[in-house]
């Protein structure tokens, strides 16, 4: 990894008529606003279909993309849909928020309207995708038929006990049953893999590459756990044993009980983890730098009894350690970031020094006091990616005001100003100017964006993944500085 800069910007966060950002006009603009402002790097969330809460880490599938990002004006350009049929639909009142219950409501019906027009058209290049996806675009395509028809339930209530637990008699009778919702799940993934497609190579064609997520936990509803239930530790009545979660800290003081189903890492282990290196792999074909989301859990793990209602009562236990980080580095080739943060014991550094992967250094919590010194720019190694806060923080202008007195004038002294209101420059200049390989940002950093504009707040289940940017937001008005600031610390 060269030294470099990039912005967070999750994709739902662009602006766009149809209630939630695209693969369409705006992504591209944005990517020649980051070409304008020196950034090398495009940092996203996830962008797998979204489940429970809404939330890019609770995904149906850890491969598929997500219906909601495809680009209705696409769509409209190739002949597969009428703007009549798109302009009559209300996609949300409040354009500064994502409204999750109407692009549910309406997004597959308009999405229904472009497969009856294109599927059998698009045939041959429909036929050429799914051999290229065969891995997982079949059993995708069926379990989200199944939901449908089960009425979009968790896979564990579905009323058909063999099909739950996928037994072969019952796929053969639901995948002909189904096959007109199997079809339209399989165009669906088709168009949005074109226009991602299409995309990325505009985005690396510029010089810029995009890191993606990986959550280390899949949902306990996707098609991974239903279809590949040996590699998770469920009970015979397909129930987890213990689930995924941290304990009690910085953001929650009950913890976080994410409700993951966790890994059998001895089934894992004996198949050469060779479920990871298929997802790993998925993912290289999405992203060009890997971020491992909660990196520490490979070295060990939270697990919290199934049925508790908070992670105060879980306990650690051994994860697989540089065994499975030795087959990621043999079997997928792609560039890595390790999300080390929360509860790094000595064990974690040595596992992170072990992988060679450049580890998080987050400017916010160095400060806080929630993580040790070596947070602070004057402690990084080279071998790190410095971020102001990721999308688990405040922005930084909203973190400035947040921030105890003790905090803030702490943090002043450090970064050399005499008020809060330069504070969040110096903050970034210290980013920029440390020996960290890559720097990032949040976007609403760049712009002074304080309330209304933090993407998660951890542990709350409800209400996030909502924030949006303004459409009249000038972007190209900033970028001179922003190039300017990239040169100055060598970041071009």
């Amino acid at each position: 990894m060269e030294r470099s800069c990039g912005i967070l910007m999750p994709v739902f966060s662009l602006p766009s008529p149809y209630g939630i950002g695209t693969l369409g006009r705006e992504a591209y603009r944005f990517a020649d606003f980051l070409k304008a402002a020196g950034r090398r790097a495009w940092q996203m969330l996830p962008l797998g279909p979204t489940s429970y809460g809404d939330s890019p880490y609770q995904s149906f599938s850890s491969a598929a993309g997500n219906p909601y990002f495809i680009d209705l004006d696409m769509l409209i350009e190739d002949g597969l849909l009428e703007r009549s049929e798109i302009e009559s639909v209300n996609w949300g009142d409040d354009a500064g928020r994502v409204d999750y219950e109407k692009i549910y409501l309406n997004r597959f019906r308009v999405l229904e309207a472009a497969k009856r027009r294109g599927f059998e058209r698009d045939r041959a290049a429909v036929n050429a995708f799914v051999k290229e996806h065969e891995s997982w675009i079949h059993e995708y395509a069926l379990f989200m038929a199944l939901k449908r028809h089960f009425g979009m339930k968790a896979w564990t209530k579905w009323d058909d006990e063999s099909i739950k637990r996928h037994e072969a008699d019952a796929i053969a009778h639901y995948s002909a049953e189904l096959k007109e919702d199997i079809e339209l799940f399989i165009y669906i993934q088709y168009l949005f893999f074109t226009q991602w497609k299409r995309l990325k190579s505009y985005i690396n064609g510029l010089g810029i590459s995009i890191i993606g997520d990986v959550p280390i936990y899949v949902a306990m509803d996707s098609v991974e756990v239903w279809a590949q239930r040996e590699f998770f530790a469920l009970d015979e009545n397909l129930t987890p044993k213990e689930v995924a979660g941290v304990p009690p800290d910085y953001f929650n003081q009950d913890g976080q009980l994410w409700g993951n189903p966790l890994y059998n890492w001895q089934r894992m282990e004996e198949t050469g983890f060779s479920w990871w290196i298929n997802r790993l792999n998925a993912a290289a074909r999405l992203y060009d730098v890997i971020r491992i989301d909660h990196f520490r859990g490979i070295e060990s793990y939270y697990a919290v009894p199934f049925g508790e209602s908070t992670a105060r009562n879980g306990r650690w236990v051994k994860g697989p350690g540089m065994a499975f980080v030795n087959a990621v580095k043999r079997g997928v080739n792609a560039e890595f970031i390790a999300e080390d943060l929360g509860y790094v014991t000595d064990e974690v550094k040595a596992l992170l020094s072990g992988s060679g992967f450049p580890g998080m250094r987050v400017l916010q919590l160095g400060f806080d006091g929630m993580q040790p010194h070596d947070y602070q720019p004057h402690a990084f190694v080279e071998n790190c990616v410095c971020y102001t806060g990721t999308h688990d923080n405040s922005p930084t202008p909203l973190w400035v005001k947040e921030a105890s007195d003790g905090v803030r004038e702490y943090t002043e002294k450090y970064f050399g100003v005499s008020n809060s209101a330069e504070l969040v420059a110096a903050m970034i200049r210290g980013g920029m100017g440390s020996v960290a390989r890559l720097f990032v940002a949040q976007l609403q950093d760049h712009l002074g964006l304080a309330e209304g504009s933090r993407v998660n707040i951890p542990g709350q289940p409800y209400g996030n993944w909502q924030w949006r940017l303004d459409k009249n937001t000038d972007l190209f008005a900033i970028a001179p500085a922003l190039y300017e600031q990239a040169r100055l610390y060598a970041r071009i």
